[in-house]
């Protein structure tokens, strides 16, 4: 009897299944709930780990430049992420202001650099220090990063202003919108083929 050590778990209704190889535009899905499981790999190491850097940049520019800037009769106003946050906990909602420095600032910040560290060893086919840790770390950060929420509270807010005041985006919308999109394709199903790529290194 052979015992397979490869196994996978619905997210959605817990579900246990044994892992299987998937071809080039395969997918594998719940026969329970139909969520999907895994799916063949779109991006290699090498492919995750510039993307990684990429989003590393795009969060840099996200958080030190305007993401909008508001005019009129003469009179502007610009804020970046971190400002945003900092002016919520001036009020008597800190808390909100502490949730939303969670999902849009340090959640993403970690799983950023958490990505370069584990992706950074394996682009050279080694497992990096504390591999396991920062692998479980990643799923559990998944969940609490939020910027297309944010990104979308964005666009909606410049909507809205736009009949009453002069609204211009600016140059950390366009980094946050380009780092939103990088964060779900580099943390996504792909990156949990590590497991597999580095089995017995780690």
């Amino acid at each position: 009897m052979t015992i397979s050590r490869n196994w996978i778990i619905c997210e959605h209704c817990d579900s246990l299944y044994e892992s299987v190889p998937l071809g080039k535009g395969q997918a594998a899905q719940c026969s329970r709930c139909g969520a999907l499981l895994a799916r063949a790999r779109h991006l290699s190491v090498q492919q995750l780990f510039a993307l990684s850097i990429t989003a590393g940049l795009l969060f840099v520019f996200a958080n030190l430049f305007p993401v909008i800037k508001i005019s009129l009769e003469g009179l502007s106003n610009e804020a970046t992420l971190w400002q945003s946050v900092e002016a919520l906990a001036q009020g008597r909602i800190s808390l909100i202001a502490a949730i939303t420095g969670l999902t849009i600032i340090l959640a993403p910040c970690l799983q950023i650099i958490l990505l370069c560290w584990v992706l950074g060893f394996a682009n050279v086919g080694r497992a990096a220090p504390g591999f396991k840790a920062c692998m479980r770390a990643l799923e559990h950060l998944r969940p609490w990063s939020m910027l297309e929420v944010c990104l979308l509270g964005i666009l909606v807010a410049i909507v809205k202003l736009a009949g009453m005041l002069d609204v211009h985006p600016g140059m950390g919308l366009w980094a946050l919108a380009m780092l939103t999109v990088l964060i779900i394709l580099i943390s996504g199903k792909d990156i949990r083929y590590l497991w597999d790529d580095l089995e017995g290194r780690y």
